[in-house]
């Protein structure tokens, strides 16, 4: 990354930064996708297994990787600061920290996945599945918490392009593995559904083997010597990661295991109001990659510039980047209102289900609008190393106030399913507003520490 000069320039390195990352987040999401796909292929049984396995292992691992997000900012500051020969040291704490993480996670299946799925009252062979496929998954546990540690390492030196490449690799390698051992192919077994837990795990060692190769050989990250030396274990260095990660990794959770919660609850309307939502809400998942990629990207400027010290352009990325959320809201608002027949066409073909979808899609227009600000903050936020208020305005604005809210009014109102919609509607426009007023408190508290040094 370069030092820039003016918003011209800014507005050209967010989006040289930002732009894999989409990309990498798309590719992402479209790994789980094809993962339920092609289960589904293979028997209803297997989908509905695979869907409620991988909803278990998306809410407990987007949690712990936020964990591990904590490396971006850390090493993005100090590089700004001019610190190189320190790096190394921070990323390897980060990949025993990672491998500690892996560790728990095991344990924590081995003693817990039974009695979790026990808990849902399944069918005994979709229990099964969910079972098999997350005991598949395990084995691929640790190089997907390594591979998040450098993901975030060649982020924060702003080569987003390189993670790009990384992502989209791995799409073909997990379509392929998925196609053999789901349905038996080259002399391979049929697993069914497990088989896609299988062919993940394989793609997680694959995509490990990749970043390690291009870091340990290609420039600038062969620089670094990542992989040069054996560094003592530093609690003290955890105790960093974890002081930034920890509130990060909470917030990340109580965002994404909410859309749980309101499944859960909605569980009390007819099949066909369920299944709109559930289609409603994945296609809103799909739109928010984009103001999530902008608040990564906002993470790895705010944070270079503010280790540079350079606190007038820090506090420039972030407005820009906050701007330009609110104008791919817009946008994706434009497209969800004109087009939302059509994009409720994508998941079915039951007129109930496509017009109940279209209607749910409307609420998502102003759902996308909140996210596109509160987004971005989070990420310059996270810029800052401020991320202990920010996971208890996520906190109070999610479970505080949206869903009990939207509980409220779909229980006791006649708003019905839409009362959800409303009420996170109304927890995210909260959360946003909050943490707008956070961010220009933070900006004002760095700039007079600044003048005082």
């Amino acid at each position: 990354m370069d030092q820039t000069y003016g918003k011209k320039q800014k507005i050209k390195q967010l989006l040289y930064v930002l732009l894999p990352i989409l990309v990498t987040q798309f590719g992402m999401f479209s790994m789980n996708f094809f993962d339920t796909m092609m289960s589904g292929k293979f028997s209803p049984n297997d989908l509905a297994g695979v869907a409620i396995g991988s909803s278990i292992w998306v809410a407990i691992f987007t949690g712990l990787s936020g964990i591990l997000m904590a490396v971006i900012p850390i090493v993005a500051q100090l590089i700004g600061g001019k610190k190189k020969n320190e790096v190394a040291f921070n990323v390897i704490q980060a990949v025993y920290l990672s491998i500690l993480m892996g560790l728990a996670i095991i344990l924590a299946g081995v003693f817990l996945l039974d009695p979790l799925l026990n808990v849902m009252s399944l069918e005994p062979i979709v229990e099964q599945i969910s079972h098999d496929y997350l005991f598949a998954l395990g084995f691929g546990v640790f190089p997907l918490f390594l591979y998040n540690v450098l993901r975030s390492f060649i982020d924060a030196l702003g080569k987003t392009r390189v993670s790009m490449f990384i992502t989209l690799s791995a799409l073909p390698i997990n379509v392929f593995f998925n196609y053999v051992l789901i349905f038996g192919k080259f002399g391979f077994p049929s697993f069914g559904g497990v088989g896609a837990g299988y062919a993940t795990a394989i793609t997680y060692w694959i995509i490990l083997g990749i970043a390690i190769f291009i870091i340990a050989k290609q420039e600038p990250f062969a620089s670094y010597h990542l992989f040069s030396k054996i560094y003592r274990l530093s609690f003290v260095k955890w105790k960093e990661i974890l002081v930034i990660g920890v509130p990060i990794g909470l917030a990340i959770f109580f965002e994404t295991s909410i859309f749980s919660a309101v499944t859960l609850l909605m569980s009390v309307f007819d099949t066909i109001t369920i299944a709109s939502y559930q289609a409603a809400i994945n296609f809103a998942s799909f739109m928010y990659m984009i103001p999530l990629s902008i608040s990564m990207a906002l993470t790895i400027l705010v944070g270079y510039e503010v280790g540079a010290k350079r606190l007038n352009d820090a506090k420039e990325y972030s407005w820009i980047g906050v701007a330009m959320g609110v104008l791919m809201a817009f946008v994706s608002g434009v497209i969800l209102l004109l087009f939302r027949q059509e994009i409720a066409g994508l998941y079915t073909t039951d007129n109930r289900v496509l017009e109940l979808t279209a209607h749910f899609l409307l609420y998502a227009i102003f759902f996308q609008l909140s996210d596109a600000i509160q987004a971005p903050i989070q990420g310059a936020l996270r810029g800052y190393k401020d991320v202990n208020v920010t996971f208890v305005m996520c906190l109070v604005s999610y479970w505080v106030i949206g869903l009990p809210l939207g509980y409220y009014l779909a229980t006791y109102t006649d708003w019905g399913p839409y009362g959800y919609w409303i009420g996170l509607i109304s927890g995210l426009a909260v959360g946003a507003t909050s943490l707008a007023s956070r961010l220009v408190s933070v900006q004002k508290r760095q700039k007079l520490q600044d003048s005082k040094a």
